[in-house]
């Protein structure tokens, strides 16, 4: 869909004319599910990108407003939930604004610190009462199911890469995660820890954002980034923060071994910057 500032100037003046006079901006760096926008300087606009990623709109807003009472880190509490209109046919929302860089943007950054940050926010996360939370599935793009939901895209990609990856080492990688399942109670995970969701400030976590793919079930899929983005001192720091068993830990070297293959031979968005690339050959390395 062709989504620019005159749909959300349309929407505004439709559905919250009390905001329409405010200036809107489309944000620097946009993400793969939505199309955001600045509004004024205390707000921002959120628009799904595609029908499939519609369904996380209502989910997280009602997820933000119990998640943020909780955690040591902001996140994006939702001011309002806008309804599908001849001007845009899915529903969106207005969102506070949080000030800062991610970690994607900032620089010289400590791993080391940054890591037990991030990890304790995640504690807290798998801490909060889940209540009646989502149960993960298909709105969740089945995050916090078993890596195993995608075990046919594994060997799909393992087929596509023959000769350019160590087959044997992945499968052997693979074939560790699936040999336990997450048998606790379900718990909430975020279900995109990554460079662009997380606002970093003093080497910690300030903000947490993007939770299209929250919902309550298994957490290793939040723990993806001990390959995508930490090095060896920063990935054992993470660890050891987020204090969790060595199954969950295999399970969750496994969401990013499936990650780092979809990308790589084309079945999903390509790596164009090499980061999966680069976690795929910190995966095979580590122990």
């Amino acid at each position: 869909m062709e989504i620019d500032e005159n749909t959300v100037a349309k929407l505004l003046h439709q559905q919250f004319p009390h905001l329409s006079h405010l200036p809107i901006e489309p944000v620097r760096k946009q993400g793969w599910d939505n199309v955001t926008f600045r509004l004024g300087e205390a707000l921002s606009v959120r628009l799904p990108s595609n029908a499939s990623y519609a369904v996380a709109v209502r989910k997280e807003a009602e997820a933000l407003a119990v998640l943020g009472d909780h955690l040591s880190a902001e996140v994006p509490s939702v001011v309002a939930v806008g309804a599908p209109s001849d001007a845009f046919p899915l529903p969106w929302s207005i969102r506070r604004w949080i000030v800062g860089e991610t970690l994607e943007s900032a620089e010289d950054v400590d791993q080391e610190a940054f890591a037990t940050s991030l990890g304790r926010v995640l504690c807290e996360l798998r801490a909060i009462e889940a209540g009646n939370g989502p149960l993960a599935g298909r709105h969740s793009f089945y995050r916090g199911c078993h890596p195993s939901v995608y075990g046919d895209e594994v060997q799909q990609s393992l087929d596509i890469l023959e000769g350019k990856v160590d087959k044997a080492r992945c499968l052997d990688i693979w074939q560790q995660g699936m040999t336990s399942a997450w048998t606790d109670r379900p718990v909430w995970f975020h279900g995109d820890v990554a460079v662009g969701n997380v606002i970093v400030a003093d080497n910690s976590v300030k903000a947490l954002i993007d939770f299209g793919c929250c919902g309550i079930g298994d957490p290793a899929c939040d723990f993806v980034m001990a390959w995508t983005y930490f090095g060896d001192e920063g990935r054992k720091a993470f660890r050891d923060a987020c204090a969790t068993d060595k199954q969950t830990w295999q399970r969750a070297r496994a969401w990013a071994l499936w990650k780092a293959l979809v990308c790589l031979s084309g079945l999903s968005s390509p790596d164009t910057d090499g980061t999966q690339a680069r976690a795929l050959q910190a995966i095979c390395n580590d122990t």
